[in-house]
């Protein structure tokens, strides 16, 4: 028998994919309405508001419907004397071009914008929360206190700028939240952007300058969306991008994240990715993979200690480590699908990384940039020694502030490509 705690990895995301067809089916995509998870656990009731309609708009960025945003540490809602909290339901697209439903929070400072431009937007990809519907940052912030990066939003909003903080994929709506599928939370990003520039009531217009920021499952999503901006929303006055301690690299994350005390971020990985190309795994997971994959549906990132160090030999039929899956059919194409650096961000990027990082290897994000570098994309590379993958999202963080009031102020970005090798 193998204790909750020993179980989580590997059987995480390999079983959630296990049981995709039998379960989710091929067609029941997450973010739309009666959406199953990959493992066929049903999901806990969830506010009406995030149930997407039967039909999903085919514009992206169309707002589908909203309210006024509560937050859990504002109670008496002081909070809207100085801003505006709404949060939405917007139509959006997964990997294949298929309209899904995501829902997300937008707030705008009511102070009048004193700038060059006309108040800048920054579209806010959030780190890992987890999987599970209540992990989702728009229910944190009503729900809990344990919103972690509202710290980090809270210094963007001081300077006046409006935030639109997506949710992704099927977190918080129906279906497996596609965790680390490049395309589907590049898009997310994108389109909560138009979403806040949509939005009745808003000072936001069509020339209003737009950031993205991300860190972690967020660097990984800001930096999609980068790449994506161009060819999908090329309306958007998009200015730079900030994205710190991005995956760009799957399978090198994957090895570091084996038996570590991250482990579950590989099972939210493989779940996500499952949920997202329909994989069958039943011929991988013994039955401990198959109880974690069911149990993992449930968790969220404060959820780590059920995978820590976790060998996943110990949840796979022929006893080998999930790692060693991912450089065959069908992991492989996935992985290489999901890489990030293979296209030009149409704007300046800062990338932050921190050497001491635990879970996203110094040496991802410094080829990252090389990748971009060697497309002629404007890099500016900034190391740090932030301790532990935590400790670098408070540098990355700092960085964002005068990154971002350079853009919107016109200035150049200085690159240092010529000091990356």
């Amino acid at each position: 028998m193998f204790r909750r705690a020993l179980v989580p990895i590997a059987a995480l995301g390999l079983v959630a994919a296990l049981a995709a067809p039998a379960h989710a089916g091929s067609d029941s995509i997450p973010g739309t309405a009666g959406a199953g998870t990959v493992t066929g656990v049903a999901e806990p009731s969830r506010p009406a508001f995030y149930d997407p309609p039967a039909t999903i708009p085919g514009t992206p960025g169309t707002i589908i419907r909203s309210e006024p945003a509560t937050q859990w540490l504002d109670p008496l809602g002081f909070s809207n004397l100085t801003m505006s909290s709404t949060r939405v339901m917007y139509a959006s697209k997964n990997r294949v071009g298929r309209p899904i439903a995501v829902t997300g929070t937008i707030f705008e400072p009511k102070a009048p914008w004193i700038g060059l431009s006309s108040r800048p937007l920054i579209s806010f990809a959030p780190g890992t929360m987890g999987i599970a519907d209540k992990c989702a940052p728009s229910r944190q912030l009503a729900e809990s206190f344990t919103m972690y990066e509202i710290l980090f939003m809270q210094g963007l909003l001081t300077r006046g700028y409006a935030v639109a903080l997506t949710d992704y994929q099927g977190l918080g709506t129906p279906g497996t939240h596609t965790y680390m599928q490049r395309v589907a939370q590049g898009q997310a990003v994108l389109d909560i952007a138009r979403a806040a520039l949509k939005r009745s009531g808003t000072s936001l217009r069509s020339t209003t300058p737009v950031g993205f920021y991300g860190y972690s499952q967020g660097g990984g999503a800001a930096a999609a969306a980068a790449e994506l901006a161009g060819s999908y929303a090329p309306e958007l006055r998009v200015r730079g991008t900030v994205a710190g301690a991005v995956p760009a690299d799957l399978g090198a994350v994957a090895k570091n994240l084996e038996g570590s005390f991250y482990a579950e971020f590989l099972n939210f990985a493989l779940l996500g990715l499952a949920a997202d190309n329909g994989i069958d795994m039943s011929g991988y997971l013994n039955e401990a993979g198959k109880q974690v994959a069911r149990a993992t549906e449930g968790h969220c990132v404060f959820d780590l200690a059920a995978g820590a160090f976790q060998n996943s030999s110990r949840l796979t039929l022929d006893g080998r480590k999930v790692p060693a899956y991912l450089g065959e059919a069908p992991f492989k194409g996935i992985l290489a699908a999901n890489r990030i650096g293979n296209l030009k961000p149409n704007a300046p990027v800062l990338v932050s990384q921190s050497l001491l990082d635990d879970v996203i290897p110094y040496a991802v994000g410094k080829q990252l940039a090389k990748a971009w570098c060697g497309k002629g994309t404007n890099v500016r590379f900034s190391t740090n020694v932030g301790p532990t993958h935590i400790g670098g999202a408070f540098p990355s963080s700092a960085e964002s502030y005068a990154f971002f009031e350079a853009r919107f102020a016109g200035l150049p970005q200085i690159s240092n490509c010529w000091t990356i090798w």
